[in-house]
């Protein structure tokens, strides 16, 4: 059922929605548990003219849960290239859209930037509305370094391209985060030890937010050997990889970093500078940095 009344339904009390602005509004939904979505996001979905849905037949589910009777349109990577100008005409004559996925966070892992992108270059205004994200919900309860991450979506279904993506990453500083579908997992994890190392640190998230939540951490190799010998996991799969350990500065590295600083700096501060850099000892480097300039090394 779709019409004009514009409220959502907490509980047993029902929620008027004004109208929108005009504007493209990227709103996420739940991952899973469909109480962590937000009341922003309620009351975006219920006041727009269309909600823009991944798949229809999923979004209602969690419209009915919030007593949202809005108009509903498919916008996805099979229609995009329709479904998309009609979008758009939608919101050049002053309606307004709210873009969602099935799951998530809407742009990551779909075709939205390409409606974000055309909405841009027509002036349109686009309003992110936050929320839920499996990549993050995974990176935070991983246990791996969050203060650099590079999400990386899908790998190739095909092995040689899957390994030559991996290989890419390998000395990314930083943790990776993949999306990846339970039958590949295992052969993926196998490529991941033989890429980046066996012995790198790894999480695997499943089914967050869900009823049989879990997450799995290890190293690559440890993770492959598991999933290897076990049945076929069940459910949205997330996998968090460490990044790779600091490589240990080598002399010649440390020689030329001792000159470059000492062009711009006392031979003591400079000691102390790269002591700050490399972690080594502050009297060390700098009787090293004499020993270059004894040298005439600088």
């Amino acid at each position: 059922m779709t019409g004009d009344k514009r409220s959502y339904v907490i509980g047993q009390t029902e929620i008027a929605a004004r109208p929108l602005e005009p504007a493209l509004y990227l709103v996420a939904t739940p991952i899973g548990n469909l109480a962590d979505v937000t009341l922003r996001a309620l009351e975006t979905l219920a006041g727009a003219d269309i909600v823009a849905c991944e798949d229809t037949r999923v979004s209602r589910v969690l419209l009915e849960r919030y007593g949202i009777r809005r108009r509903t349109t498919a916008y996805h990577e099979h229609n995009a290239a329709e479904a998309g100008p009609k979008l758009i005409e939608s919101l050049a004559a002053g309606q307004s859209v709210a873009l969602i996925s099935d799951a998530g966070t809407p742009l990551v892992s779909d075709p939205g930037y390409r409606l974000v992108g055309e909405a841009l270059e027509r002036g349109i205004r686009v309003i992110p509305v936050p929320g839920p994200s499996a990549a993050l919900a995974a990176l935070t309860a991983s246990g791996l370094p969050s203060d650099a991450f590079l999400f990386a979506g899908f790998l190739p279904a095909k092995a040689g391209q899957r390994l030559t993506k991996l290989e890419s990453f390998r000395q990314v500083p930083a943790t990776l985060i993949f999306y990846e579908s339970p039958r590949r997992l295992a052969e993926t994890l196998a490529a991941m030890a033989q890429a980046l190392g066996g012995a790198r640190k790894a999480a695997i998230g499943r089914e967050l937010t869900k009823a049989f939540e879990e997450m799995r951490t290890g190293t690559l190799g440890e993770l492959a050997d598991h999933y290897a010998a076990a049945e076929t996991p069940k459910g949205e799969i997330v996998v968090c990889v460490g990044p790779p350990e600091a490589a240990e500065d080598q002399p010649a590295d440390i020689d030329r970093l001792l000159l470059s600083l000492a062009a711009e700096m006392p031979a003591s501060k400079a000691a102390a500078e790269a002591a700050k850099m490399t972690g080594g000892q502050k009297q060390a480097l700098y009787r090293r940095l004499i020993e270059l300039k004894a040298d005439g090394g600088g």
